[in-house]
């Protein structure tokens, strides 16, 4: 086994990074890596992004939104978070099997003093609070097993970026599970920050292989593959919010002008149709506003830009064009 050192915190480029390690790297070698990302929150690859982010709260507060290759809930990223993923020879075929991959991580903190177990389908808890997300993919043969662990994490900030108002959209996406969460550095019996603690893992997960640190170095050829998947994937609107699968989403409101009720069909992320209903009194047809929003990507930019150059008023009376942006976006 061998270690791939990556201080980038970038979440597009690191997402990249492992997934190249694991694909494109000897099929015959094993490799471990830890990194961090800068604040983010990472989509399973079969979840609609829109339905697991509060959409407002991550603009504001310069939040990167990426999807990964692995199934499984949305987590949230920063440089308290530390991440592991294991790149190996599949043990048993094709199946998934979190048990045997994240035992190393069990028994690396338990020699830093952190008793914890693996609970349900694929987390990590301390006390039963969950500190790691695991999630896994197969492809040839070979097995990226890879997970969070809340260290230092600021977790006021997780709870408000994933807090995101379900009644209003349905769709086929794979859901994350709200879970009572703690960080790991309470339970440390040293007082370290989370780059000793990345050290320390490290250490510890060599030793229960009974291996020593050995390092492996990307090539500057392998490093512009690395940025290449950036570029036309990991790094693009498509990948991250337009593969959400196809949804629907009603929104409603009521102003001084009147109550309005917006219904949207949204799929790869485009607004695929549009029907908009309520008391308000507009001279125009509203099948034109209708119509101006279909093809429009489900961004609240998007579709702002999209109505820059709409009178909002004629078709909806009193009804204000921020006001309308409300009912499309909550």
């Amino acid at each position: 086994m061998k270690f791939i050192e990556n201080n980038s915190t970038d979440p597009h480029y690191n997402l990249a990074f492992e997934e190249y390690v694991f694909k494109s790297l000897d099929s015959e070698e094993d490799f471990v890596l830890l990194w961090r990302n800068g604040p983010s929150i990472i989509v399973g690859k079969n979840q609609n992004t829109v339905e697991e982010i509060n959409m407002d709260f991550v603009k504001e507060n310069n939040i990167n939104v990426v999807r990964r290759v692995t199934g499984g809930g949305a987590v949230y990223h920063d440089l308290g978070n530390l991440n592991f993923s294991f790149i190996a020879k599949a043990n048993s075929g094709e199946m998934i099997d979190f048990k045997t991959y994240n035992v190393p991580i069990i028994k690396a903190l338990e020699k830093i003093g952190v008793k914890c177990d693996l609970s349900g389908r694929n987390d990590l808890v301390i006390d039963g609070k969950k500190f790691s997300g695991i999630a896994q993919s197969i492809s040839k043969g070979r097995v990226l097993n890879h997970g969070t662990l809340l260290f230092d994490s600021q977790l006021d900030v997780l709870s408000k970026a994933l807090n995101v108002k379900r009644d209003k959209i349905e769709s086929k996406g794979v859901k994350s599970v709200a879970s009572r969460v703690t960080n790991i550095k309470a339970y440390v019996q040293e007082d370290i920050d989370v780059l000793e603690f990345k050290n320390l893992l490290l250490k510890n997960i060599f030793e229960y292989f009974d291996e020593p640190v050995e390092y492996y170095n990307l090539s500057q050829e392998d490093l512009k593959n690395v940025q290449k998947m950036v570029d036309e994937r990991y790094g693009t609107w498509d990948w991250n919010y337009g593969r959400s699968p196809k949804f629907n989403y009603k929104g409603y409101n009521r102003f001084a002008g009147g109550c309005v009720e917006a219904r949207l069909q949204v799929e790869n992320g485009l607004i695929d149709n549009c029907k908009i209903y309520g008391d308000f009194f507009g001279k125009g047809d509203v099948a034109v506003l209708e119509d101006t929003l279909k093809g429009v990507r489900y961004d609240a930019d998007d579709v702002k830009a999209a109505l820059s150059h709409v009178a909002v008023e004629d078709y909806l009376g009193r009804i204000t064009k921020d006001e309308f942006l409300q009912c499309l976006f909550g």
